[in-house]
């Protein structure tokens, strides 16, 4: 059974089929010799959370569960946003690896 994203009271987000809902990771504010980097330098994240996964395909159950901290390619999924918080819906098959 697919869980339901509950953002708000108003808002049920179920994905479906392979489909998996992702919260992006927050991108680097300071790179490692303690450069401070701008909003328009900003790399996009390729590491986030799990918040909610579908079924699966009839033959093909979904591997990752909510909860789980994922790696996914760099122009996976599509940006979604629900009452002013960032998501990416995707394939399963666009997340590489479960961390």
């Amino acid at each position: 059974m697919a869980k339901k994203l509950t953002v708000t009271n108003k808002v049920n987000v179920t994905p479906l089929h392979d489909r998996v809902i992702v919260k992006p990771a927050a991108a680097e504010e300071k790179s490692a010799g303690g450069i401070i980097i701008p909003d328009t330098a900003k790399e996009k994240p390729q590491r986030g959370t799990v918040v909610a996964a579908g079924p699966g395909k009839k033959d093909e159950p979904v591997t990752v569960k909510s909860g789980d901290t994922v790696l996914y390619g760099k122009y996976a999924g599509t940006e979604i946003t629900i009452d002013g918080a960032d998501y990416i819906i995707m394939r399963e098959s666009d997340i590489l690896a479960i961390i």
